[in-house]
């Protein structure tokens, strides 16, 4: 059989994304992704946990996580489990944990942290900053001929 390596979590960050870059100026971002499960119990109770996930992200993937997303920010992650492996310096013993690399991130609160997010030509000419609003009215021309 086939291994099979797929993790696909729809959450919200936990703590502001951290950007670092490695030796060779690789662009590499830690944050934190809570998802949650709800079900009931055999006794008919409604229970409740959130799990939260490490995730990492690379690349422009990683400088783009940092620039518009914080803490509590919607998101789609669609990535694979890692291992990290590392020696504790106070103990001296070896350490792991697995991760979820991210190979995509979706950002689904349509605006990036601190600020109302437009993209560009979207929405009514006078919800865009530091443009003029021509509503036509005191203009006399016909753009086309009817």
């Amino acid at each position: 059989m086939a291994d099979y390596n797929k993790v696909v979590l729809l959450g919200r960050l936990s703590r502001d994304p951290q950007l670092r870059f490695t030796a060779t100026q690789m662009a590499v971002c830690n944050m934190g992704v809570a998802v949650g499960r709800k079900w009931k119990s055999a006794t008919g109770e409604a229970k409740e946990e959130t799990a939260f996930i490490d995730v990492t992200a690379w690349g422009k993937t990683a400088e783009n996580v940092q620039k518009y997303l914080k803490k509590g920010s919607l998101v789609l992650v669609d990535g694979h489990l890692t291992t990290e492996s590392w020696t504790d310096k106070a103990t001296d013993q070896k350490r792991s944990k697995t991760v979820v690399t991210a190979d995509g991130v979706q950002f689904l609160d349509g605006k990036p942290k601190g600020e109302a997010y437009k993209p560009a030509g979207a929405g009514h000419p006078t919800e865009r900053a530091n443009e003029t609003v021509n509503d036509g009215a005191e203009d006399d021309t016909i753009p086309f001929d009817g």
